[in-house]
């Protein structure tokens, strides 16, 4: 398994090929949800060759927006599949990879340890202080795209979408949860002081 250059391969895609417009779906967000990955695979104490795949697919997760944003989890796991066995991925590891990919789409249902720590890590930055300030690029992403109008918009759907969020590690848990409470009860004292203003 050539696992390095399977990373410099989508990674060099991903920096030369996206649309300017995806301004959270973008190389850093990818970088991202590798590192946050990586830090949960060892607190979660993955084997190495688990680790390999779950970077893997870090990596990849996102490389469907290459393409298409809507449905963007199967093209990227098309993408894994046609690319990885080039980097001597087996048939199985392709297919662990794209179950980790699947597991990203909103909602979320992960069904084994590696899918659930690659759906943690892709929304890793909910429980983060730098919340803010990346759900701000991911609202300049939708409201560019006609898919979210005002802030206020924005505040509801982050708030719907938090309450029904939960993690699924132990470690993303330990790690995230009390922060990403913080920041819900802060989009909460937006929507009331908006509402109250108005």
């Amino acid at each position: 398994m050539q696992f390095k250059q399977a990373g410099e391969f989508i990674t060099n895609k991903l920096k030369k090929e996206l649309p300017a417009n995806y301004i959270y779906h973008n190389i850093d967000h990818t970088t991202d949800v590798y590192y946050a990955a990586e830090n949960l695979g060892k607190l979660e104490k993955i084997s190495s060759a688990d680790m390999k795949l779950l970077l893997t697919s870090a990596w990849y997760h996102d490389s469907g927006f290459l393409r298409v944003s809507s449905g963007h989890e199967e093209e990227s796991c098309r993408i894994a599949a046609t690319a990885l066995p080039g980097f001597g991925y087996t048939e199985n590891e392709i297919n662990i990879i794209c179950g980790m990919i699947r597991a990203t789409r909103i909602p979320q249902s992960p069904k084994t340890q590696l899918e659930r720590i690659l759906a943690d890590a892709d929304l890793d930055y909910l429980g983060r202080d730098d919340f803010f300030e990346v759900g701000d690029k991911l609202y300049s992403e939708l409201h560019s795209a006609g898919a979210i109008g005002s802030k206020t918009d924005w505040d509801k759907m982050q708030l719907d979408f938090m309450e029904s969020h939960s993690y699924f590690t132990k470690s993303a848990i330990n790690l995230r949860q009390a922060k990403k409470a913080a920041n819900l009860a802060q989009i909460k004292a937006q929507l009331l002081t908006h509402h109250t203003t108005k």
